[in-house]
């Protein structure tokens, strides 16, 4: 059975029913897996899980470009664990038409922050300058992504699952490319005081949490001038699963 087949069994929820999901006291865990065992996993998720539907699609295609200096400020840090690190990117929601810079910044208690404009916004330097920690013109177009995302929410409203799958890689630096077909990528939003149908799950598959940013891995899958050391047992779980 493919994959669209396994989550057309699930119930649909909509883009204005997902605007209910009240994550209180939000956790956020990423694990990476094969897609051998994401197909079990859904199998085993269908009574638990609704699945977000827009004009028929299920399965949502995604591309990022993502930003960093001439010199990778953004890549090392993340690779050397800094705290206050930021990515910068411009991701397009290809099926719905629309486009957004988004810079992410992770404080010194490991949390995670979001802001984002309309990438076509005039007033989008303004923004790289309020949030940014460096200068926004030594920013420079490094690597594209592109992928395809299941979105699951709990029949609670307690959490939300995205499954990232089909990731692809164009260095435009280096110009080398990279896909990662049997990979995929889930990420668990959820109320940490809530219980999680989806945890037992993952436990009973043998999917464990590891984190896994997608502008790092892609560029140290495809520009050979950066350093990995630090991510060298995150590429090693990468080649045994692909």
């Amino acid at each position: 059975m493919t994959m669209n087949a396994l989550i057309s069994k699930f119930l649909p929820i909509s883009l204005s029913e997902m605007g209910g999901i009240k994550l209180m006291n939000r956790t956020d865990t990423k694990f990476v897996t094969s897609i051998d065992k994401l197909m079990q996993l859904l199998q085993m998720a269908g009574d638990e899980y609704r699945v977000q539907e827009i004009d028929g699609k299920r399965n949502m295609s995604y591309a990022t470009i993502y930003y960093d200096s001439k010199d990778y400020a953004f890549y090392n840090a993340h690779h050397d664990g800094h705290a206050g690190r930021q990515k910068v990117r411009v991701r397009s929601y290809v099926d719905s038409h629309l486009s957004f810079l988004e810079v992410k910044t992770k404080d010194n208690h490991g949390k995670t922050y979001k802001s984002r404009i309309s990438a076509d916004d005039a007033l989008a330097q303004d923004f790289l300058k309020q949030v940014l920690h460096i200068d926004p013109q030594l920013l420079e177009q490094k690597i594209e992504n592109s992928f395809h995302r299941i979105t699951l929410v709990n029949k609670a409203m307690t959490e939300r699952l995205t499954i990232d799958t089909d990731l692809s890689f164009q260095n435009l630096v280096t110009g080398m490319k990279c896909s990662l077909p049997k990979l995929a990528i889930i990420e668990l939003k959820r109320d940490g005081l809530q219980p999680s149908p989806i945890l037992p799950m993952l436990r009973e598959l043998r999917i464990h949490p590891g984190g896994f940013s997608k502008y790092c891995i892609g560029e140290a899958l495809t520009n050979p001038s950066l350093r990995i050391n630090r991510l060298k047992p995150r590429l090693q779980k990468l080649k045994k699963i692909s």
